[in-house]
Protein backbone atom coordinates (compact mmCIF):
# COMPACT_ATOMS: atom_id res chain seq x y z
CA UNK A 1 0.00 0.00 0.00
CA UNK A 2 2.90 2.59 0.99
CA UNK A 3 4.35 1.81 -2.17
CA UNK A 4 1.24 2.77 -4.24
CA UNK A 5 0.60 5.37 -2.29
CA UNK A 6 4.23 7.23 -2.85
CA UNK A 7 4.63 6.54 -6.08
CA UNK A 8 0.59 7.05 -7.60
CA UNK A 9 -0.18 10.38 -5.44
CA UNK A 10 3.72 11.38 -4.82
CA UNK A 11 6.09 10.52 -7.50
CA UNK A 12 4.38 9.97 -10.93
CA UNK A 13 2.86 13.30 -11.13
CA UNK A 14 6.03 15.40 -9.89
CA UNK A 15 7.83 13.06 -12.03
CA UNK A 16 5.95 12.91 -15.71
CA UNK A 17 5.34 16.87 -15.54
CA UNK A 18 8.48 17.68 -14.75
CA UNK A 19 11.02 15.02 -17.30
CA UNK A 20 8.28 13.67 -18.94
CA UNK A 21 10.26 10.45 -19.42
CA UNK A 22 9.45 8.19 -22.26
CA UNK A 23 9.59 4.19 -22.73
CA UNK A 24 9.85 1.99 -25.36
CA UNK A 25 9.09 -1.69 -25.52
CA UNK A 26 7.28 -1.83 -22.40
CA UNK A 27 5.33 -4.69 -23.66
CA UNK A 28 8.22 -7.15 -23.58
CA UNK A 29 8.11 -6.94 -19.63
CA UNK A 30 5.65 -9.73 -18.62
CA UNK A 31 2.24 -8.82 -16.95
CA UNK A 32 2.35 -11.36 -14.38
CA UNK A 33 5.37 -14.02 -12.72
CA UNK A 34 8.99 -13.52 -12.00
CA UNK A 35 11.01 -11.86 -13.75
CA UNK A 36 13.95 -9.55 -12.99
CA UNK A 37 14.79 -5.96 -15.12
CA UNK A 38 18.85 -6.02 -15.38
CA UNK A 39 19.63 -2.34 -16.39
CA UNK A 40 22.50 -0.73 -16.80
CA UNK A 41 23.25 2.36 -13.83
CA UNK A 42 23.98 5.79 -14.64
CA UNK A 43 22.46 7.52 -12.37
CA UNK A 44 20.93 7.64 -8.37
CA UNK A 45 17.64 8.59 -9.80
CA UNK A 46 17.43 5.25 -12.50
CA UNK A 47 15.61 3.37 -9.58
CA UNK A 48 12.89 6.19 -9.60
CA UNK A 49 12.05 6.40 -13.62
CA UNK A 50 12.23 2.89 -14.21
CA UNK A 51 9.20 1.67 -12.00
CA UNK A 52 7.50 4.16 -12.96
CA UNK A 53 7.30 3.29 -16.78
CA UNK A 54 5.30 0.00 -15.12
CA UNK A 55 2.30 -0.94 -13.37
CA UNK A 56 3.83 -3.87 -12.25
CA UNK A 57 5.42 -3.35 -8.59
CA UNK A 58 9.67 -3.77 -9.21
CA UNK A 59 11.60 -4.24 -6.15
CA UNK A 60 15.58 -2.67 -6.24
CA UNK A 61 18.40 -4.55 -3.97
CA UNK A 62 19.68 -1.51 -2.50
CA UNK A 63 22.82 -0.88 -0.02
CA UNK A 64 22.67 -1.15 3.41
CA UNK A 65 23.69 1.95 3.90
CA UNK A 66 20.18 3.31 3.46
CA UNK A 67 18.68 2.18 5.75
CA UNK A 68 21.01 2.88 8.53
CA UNK A 69 20.78 6.45 9.25
CA UNK A 70 20.28 8.17 12.35
CA UNK A 71 18.24 11.06 12.93
CA UNK A 72 15.22 12.10 11.12
CA UNK A 73 16.95 12.69 7.69
CA UNK A 74 17.91 8.87 8.23
CA UNK A 75 14.31 7.81 8.88
CA UNK A 76 13.18 10.11 6.36
CA UNK A 77 15.63 8.18 3.59
CA UNK A 78 14.74 4.77 5.45
CA UNK A 79 10.83 5.47 4.98
CA UNK A 80 11.59 6.63 1.41
CA UNK A 81 13.15 3.35 0.58
CA UNK A 82 10.63 1.11 1.82
CA UNK A 83 8.14 3.03 0.44
CA UNK A 84 9.92 2.59 -3.45
CA UNK A 85 10.08 -1.22 -3.02
CA UNK A 86 13.66 -1.16 -2.22
CA UNK A 87 15.13 -3.93 -0.15
CA UNK A 88 18.47 -3.53 2.12
CA UNK A 89 21.42 -5.81 0.86
CA UNK A 90 25.18 -5.90 2.22
CA UNK A 91 28.15 -5.82 -0.70
CA UNK A 92 30.83 -6.44 1.80
CA UNK A 93 31.38 -9.70 0.87
CA UNK A 94 31.61 -13.05 1.50
CA UNK A 95 28.05 -14.75 3.65
CA UNK A 96 26.51 -11.59 3.88
CA UNK A 97 26.78 -11.35 0.09
CA UNK A 98 25.24 -14.38 0.14
CA UNK A 99 22.40 -13.32 2.35
CA UNK A 100 21.68 -10.52 0.02
CA UNK A 101 21.59 -12.68 -2.69
CA UNK A 102 18.96 -14.93 -1.36
CA UNK A 103 17.02 -12.15 -0.48
CA UNK A 104 16.69 -11.87 -3.99
CA UNK A 105 15.70 -14.96 -5.54
CA UNK A 106 12.88 -14.52 -2.41
CA UNK A 107 11.30 -11.69 -4.89
CA UNK A 108 11.18 -14.01 -8.04
CA UNK A 109 10.05 -17.08 -5.79
CA UNK A 110 7.14 -15.09 -4.66
CA UNK A 111 6.34 -14.20 -8.39
CA UNK A 112 7.82 -10.69 -8.16
CA UNK A 113 9.60 -8.40 -10.56
CA UNK A 114 13.23 -7.64 -9.08
CA UNK A 115 15.25 -5.04 -11.01
CA UNK A 116 19.28 -5.43 -10.64
CA UNK A 117 22.16 -3.19 -11.75
CA UNK A 118 24.55 -5.74 -12.85
CA UNK A 119 27.72 -3.47 -12.77
CA UNK A 120 27.04 -3.67 -8.69
CA UNK A 121 27.18 0.06 -8.64
CA UNK A 122 26.83 3.58 -10.46
CA UNK A 123 29.07 3.73 -14.33
CA UNK A 124 32.00 6.38 -13.32
CA UNK A 125 32.22 7.45 -16.80
CA UNK A 126 29.01 7.24 -18.39
CA UNK A 127 30.57 3.59 -20.06
CA UNK A 128 29.08 0.19 -19.76
CA UNK A 129 31.55 -1.74 -17.12
CA UNK A 130 31.96 -5.50 -16.54
CA UNK A 131 28.60 -7.32 -14.86
CA UNK A 132 28.90 -8.88 -11.71
CA UNK A 133 27.62 -12.98 -11.73
CA UNK A 134 25.30 -12.54 -9.15
CA UNK A 135 22.23 -11.62 -11.31
CA UNK A 136 22.87 -14.50 -13.32
CA UNK A 137 22.93 -17.27 -9.80
CA UNK A 138 19.35 -14.96 -8.87
CA UNK A 139 17.91 -16.28 -12.93
CA UNK A 140 19.31 -19.45 -12.38
CA UNK A 141 17.84 -19.86 -8.27
CA UNK A 142 14.53 -18.09 -8.90
CA UNK A 143 14.41 -19.67 -12.24
CA UNK A 144 13.00 -16.50 -14.10
CA UNK A 145 13.67 -14.73 -17.27
CA UNK A 146 15.61 -11.84 -17.38
CA UNK A 147 14.61 -8.12 -19.69
CA UNK A 148 17.68 -6.07 -20.11
CA UNK A 149 16.85 -2.63 -19.76
CA UNK A 150 18.42 1.02 -20.72
CA UNK A 151 18.14 4.26 -18.71
CA UNK A 152 18.46 7.37 -21.28
CA UNK A 153 19.85 10.41 -19.58
CA UNK A 154 19.34 10.07 -15.86
CA UNK A 155 22.49 11.04 -15.80
CA UNK A 156 22.01 14.31 -17.09
CA UNK A 157 19.24 14.51 -14.63
CA UNK A 158 20.87 13.84 -11.54
CA UNK A 159 24.77 13.49 -12.39
CA UNK A 160 27.12 11.66 -9.88
CA UNK A 161 27.65 14.01 -6.88
CA UNK A 162 24.57 16.27 -7.32
CA UNK A 163 22.03 17.07 -4.90
CA UNK A 164 19.51 18.91 -7.07
CA UNK A 165 18.04 16.75 -10.29
CA UNK A 166 18.09 19.19 -13.59
CA UNK A 167 15.00 18.99 -15.52
CA UNK A 168 15.95 16.73 -18.60
CA UNK A 169 13.70 14.81 -20.43
CA UNK A 170 14.80 10.96 -19.68
CA UNK A 171 13.67 7.61 -21.28
CA UNK A 172 13.63 4.08 -20.29
CA UNK A 173 14.69 1.21 -23.37
CA UNK A 174 13.26 -2.48 -22.70
CA UNK A 175 14.53 -5.10 -24.52
CA UNK A 176 13.01 -8.63 -25.47
CA UNK A 177 13.77 -11.30 -22.30
CA UNK A 178 15.99 -13.70 -22.40
CA UNK A 179 15.66 -17.38 -21.85
CA UNK A 180 18.62 -19.15 -19.76
CA UNK A 181 16.60 -21.92 -18.51
CA UNK A 182 19.09 -24.38 -20.65
CA UNK A 183 21.42 -23.54 -17.72
CA UNK A 184 18.71 -24.49 -14.72
CA UNK A 185 21.03 -26.77 -12.07
CA UNK A 186 24.59 -25.33 -13.11
CA UNK A 187 24.20 -21.96 -10.60
CA UNK A 188 27.34 -23.43 -9.12
CA UNK A 189 29.75 -23.13 -12.06
CA UNK A 190 31.28 -19.88 -12.47
CA UNK A 191 32.06 -20.38 -15.87
CA UNK A 192 28.28 -20.91 -16.82
CA UNK A 193 27.31 -17.25 -14.22
CA UNK A 194 30.06 -15.75 -16.02
CA UNK A 195 28.41 -16.60 -19.58
CA UNK A 196 25.39 -15.73 -18.57
CA UNK A 197 26.32 -12.35 -17.45
CA UNK A 198 28.49 -11.42 -20.35
CA UNK A 199 25.21 -12.39 -22.92
CA UNK A 200 23.37 -9.76 -20.46
CA UNK A 201 25.97 -7.00 -20.38
CA UNK A 202 25.86 -7.08 -24.40
CA UNK A 203 22.47 -6.86 -24.71
CA UNK A 204 22.39 -3.76 -22.44
CA UNK A 205 25.06 -2.13 -24.64
CA UNK A 206 22.58 -2.91 -27.88
CA UNK A 207 20.22 -1.27 -26.40
CA UNK A 208 21.97 1.47 -24.33
CA UNK A 209 24.74 2.51 -26.96
CA UNK A 210 27.02 2.30 -24.42
CA UNK A 211 30.81 1.66 -25.25
CA UNK A 212 31.50 -1.44 -23.12
CA UNK A 213 34.55 -1.69 -20.66
CA UNK A 214 35.71 -5.06 -19.78
CA UNK A 215 36.61 -3.93 -16.16
CA UNK A 216 34.16 -3.22 -13.19
CA UNK A 217 33.25 0.02 -12.35
CA UNK A 218 34.34 -0.62 -8.45
CA UNK A 219 37.75 -1.22 -9.60
CA UNK A 220 37.56 1.93 -11.07
CA UNK A 221 36.29 4.03 -8.80
CA UNK A 222 38.44 2.81 -6.21
CA UNK A 223 42.07 3.41 -8.40
CA UNK A 224 40.31 6.69 -8.31
CA UNK A 225 39.86 7.40 -4.81
CA UNK A 226 43.88 6.45 -4.14
CA UNK A 227 45.05 8.52 -6.49
CA UNK A 228 42.92 11.48 -5.40
CA UNK A 229 44.41 10.40 -1.22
Amino acid sequence: MLYWLIKNLFLAPYLNATFRPWVSGIENVPTTGAVILASNHVSIVDSLFLPLMLRRKVTFLAKSDYFTGKGIRGFAIRTFMNGVGQLPIDRSGGKASEASLDTGVQVLQHGGVLGIYPEGTRSPTGKLYRGRTGVARMILEGKAPVVPVAMFDTDKAMPIGSKIPKVRRVGVVIGEPLDFSRFEGMEGDRFVLRSITDEIMVEIAKLSGQEYVDAYASTLRQASAARAA
